[in-house]
């Protein structure tokens, strides 16, 4: 049992090595004020209403890690209930390498990152395969995205953490920055236009 949520990453190894570098008394202090969250809030959830990316981290039984890249329409990885986040699992490549680790060993991990705000939110927990739950797939279901449902995904949250936004470079989506690259074609083609009349006239 674990005295403290964020505890599920700061094991006593992690903790000793906090004392040797001199972060331990400011942790110890975070861990004292509550610690991490361990449910979904109402900042977890506009912050997953705007995503449409994230990364899945599993491992298999002897340990070794693996991370997947998802994407999908902004929000497609939805708030199940206050502990349980789930998306829809379309075909991909056929390795199966995500469902296999989580058939041997549940635990996994979800990165998600908002490269334009320079926003980063780290979730531990347990994740499971559910197989032939129409009413869930439909739920989940990207209504944007023609593929076909497989399964569904669903996440347990143990324990969540806002990181902080140094070092993040910014990248923006194509859907944001289509429009203004759109507007400046639009603005270099009037522009030439004009320089040709003028050049004409000359």
């Amino acid at each position: 049992m674990r005295q403290f949520s964020s505890d599920i990453a700061f094991t006593p190894v992690v903790k000793n090595l906090q004392t040797d570098k001199g972060s331990r008394a400011a942790y110890a202090h975070m861990e004292a004020s509550g610690s991490w969250e361990t449910s979904v809030t109402p900042e977890l959830a506009a912050f997953l209403a705007d995503l449409d990316m994230f990364y899945l981290a599993t491992a298999n039984a002897e340990g070794q890690p693996y991370i997947q890249y998802r994407g999908g329409s902004p929000g497609f990885l939805r708030v199940v209930d206050e502990k349980t986040l789930g998306f829809a699992d379309f075909g991909g490549n056929r390795q199966y390498i995500t469902l296999g680790n989580l058939s041997e060993n549940p635990q996994a991990f979800i990165f998600l990152m908002d490269y334009v705000r320079s926003r980063r939110i780290k979730l531990w927990g347990r994740a499971r395969v559910v197989e032939g739950d129409a009413a869930l797939m439909e739920r989940l279901r990207d209504v944007s995205y023609p593929g076909k449902v497989e399964r569904a995904i669903l996440f347990e949250i143990e324990a969540w953490d806002v990181n902080c936004p140094q070092h993040i470079h910014k990248r923006f989506p194509q859907k944001q920055v289509a429009p203004i690259i759109e507007q400046l074609q639009a603005k270099i083609a009037d522009l030439e236009s004009q320089l040709k009349d003028l050049k004409s006239k000359g």
